[in-house]
């Protein structure tokens, strides 16, 4: 595609908008190839993003934390912009502030000056070291810059207020992951350093939800409340990215939202660890299991009717609690509406992309709305992603193209291949549904071109009748003249 020059003297605000002209009158079918990505020596339009990102979320999670990253001021930057795209609020980050001297005679003196500035000035409890590309190639020793940090805090602050604020290092090189195993890398992290022990029994349940929205966190807390379970939420970002507006309480001022570091440090005592995200958390989990014997469950993603159950039923017998009429009423809702809407949905071909356990799960509940998919991408490579695919492919007679690790433009060089009624996936599917024309339904993380997406769940009973009317008006708006959608 090209688009029209714009004039040097500007255009007026009512110009803005800019119309692509295309390069040819027809698709021209690219050299097949350079189409997989395993042929190229680059990434086109990247269905992930960085290893720190993940870090940083997680971090965040944790009640008056502060992540702190070990690289230069646009790594953070970056992640700054991507959460306010997507939460519109404001979030801290603290950065070492890499400049030229730093990239040849280390990061020491900035790590060392850094964290003595946010422990003076924020007072945080825990403070997420989290490495770059840049900190990892020139070989920083994070181990004993800690310990360095840890001795100055000592010597202006004593020992009673610097031991008040904990220090997790988390190593995420970018060039080694996406920021699914960043996550997965600062879960195993912060329950090393701080699930130190195990004491007496607390009869809870540890979740590790993953990098899903506030409002699938609000639901599964929903599920356990109606469960009447205890549990421990790490990373509960509900309250942090989804924060009330009010006048500050106290200064430094931080949301009243967050996972405290004692309840992180007591999931060594718990029943067990549920992991929505098996690729999301599973490392914190199996951490737990092998040194404190608490047993993990990974996943499958509560999505759809039959994940939900899935989860229920792990959560029964890890409690010995049966599910209540309320959720077995909510379960009902669900499969009436979809009833309701089948006539809609079966026999759609659908394609889904985004990050792996989000894919996985759309796809099984696709499935169960009488839908086929055709294409399923996941941006971040997986050793479990293809045959859990083939599992519910088989499962539903279905043979979807499977893309494990692709990027946007393999899957989308695909789908002009062959037809599709919708796309499902996060907003860096917008171009791609425009190009073929069908209606993209947005979930996940990455939804930033729509507002109060992150306040709406999409897992549990509740959150599959959201994402099914979602589905189904994409559906209506495509498909069906407007003067006819009423008869429907």
């Amino acid at each position: 595609m090209r688009v029209q020059e714009i004039p040097i003297e500007g255009i007026t605000y009512d110009q803005l908008k800019i119309d692509r002209i295309p390069m040819t009158e027809e698709y021209i079918e690219r050299d097949p190839t350079l189409v997989r990505v395993a042929n190229r020596a680059v990434v086109i339009n990247p269905c992930r993003t960085c290893m720190p990102l993940g870090a940083m979320f997680a971090t965040m999670g944790v009640h008056r934390g502060i992540p702190f990253v070990q690289g230069a001021q646009g790594c953070t930057t970056y992640v700054r912009y991507t959460f306010c795209r997507i939460f519109k609020e404001p979030n801290m980050i603290a950065n070492a502030s890499f400049h030229e001297d730093a990239a040849v005679f280390g990061g020491r003196k900035n790590f060392i000056e850094g964290i003595r500035n946010l422990v003076v000035r924020y007072r945080p409890d825990v403070i997420g070291v989290v490495t770059t590309c840049s900190s990892e190639i020139i070989g920083d020793d994070m181990v004993s810059f800690i310990k360095m940090a840890r001795k100055r805090l000592v010597e202006e602050l004593g020992e009673e207020i610097s031991s008040q604020t904990k220090i997790v290092l988390i190593n995420t090189p970018s060039f080694a992951g996406s920021h699914v195993a960043g996550y997965d890398r600062a879960a195993r992290a912060f329950i090393e350093t701080l699930a130190a022990e195990k004491t007496a029994p607390n009869n809870k349940v540890n979740i590790i939800p993953g990098m899903l929205n506030p409002g699938d966190i609000r639901e599964i807390k929903h599920l356990l409340e109606a469960m009447g379970t205890e549990s421990i939420m790490m990373f509960d970002i509900a309250g942090v990215f989804d924060a009330p507006l009010r006048p500050p309480q106290s200064i430094p001022c931080y949301p009243k939202g967050g996972t405290p570091a004692d309840e992180i440090k007591d999931m060594a005592n718990s029943l067990g660890t549920v992991v929505l995200c098996p690729h999301e958390g599973g490392l914190g989990a199996q951490y737990l299991e092998r040194k404190f014997g608490v047993k993990a469950i990974l996943g499958p993603l509560p999505l759809g009717v039959h994940n939900t159950d899935i989860f229920l039923k792990n959560i029964s017998e890890l409690t010995g609690i049966p599910v209540p009429e309320q959720l077995l009423d909510e379960r009902g809702l669900l499969l009436d509406f979809m009833a309701d809407t089948f006539h809609h949905t079966m026999m759609k071909k659908v394609a889904v992309f985004g990050d792996p356990d989000i894919v996985v799960g759309v796809t099984r509940f696709v499935c169960e709305l009488g839908m086929e998919p055709v294409a399923v991408l996941s941006g971040t490579p997986s050793k479990i992603f293809t045959k859990e695919i083939e599992d519910i492919a088989r499962e539903y007679q279905c043979n979807p193209e499977i893309f494990n690790g692709g990027d946007l433009f393999e899957f989308e060089e695909h789908l002009k291949k062959i037809r599709v009624n919708m796309i499902i996936g996060n907003s860096k599917g917008v171009d791609i549904a425009n190009e073929l024309e069908v209606p993209l339904v947005r979930v996940g993380l990455m939804v930033w071109d729509r507002v109060g997406y992150q306040k709406r769940p999409v897992v549990g009973y509740r959150g599959g009748e959201f994402l099914l009317a979602e589905i189904v008006n994409a559906l209506l708006d495509y498909s069906y003249p407007d003067d006819r959608t009423q008869q429907l």
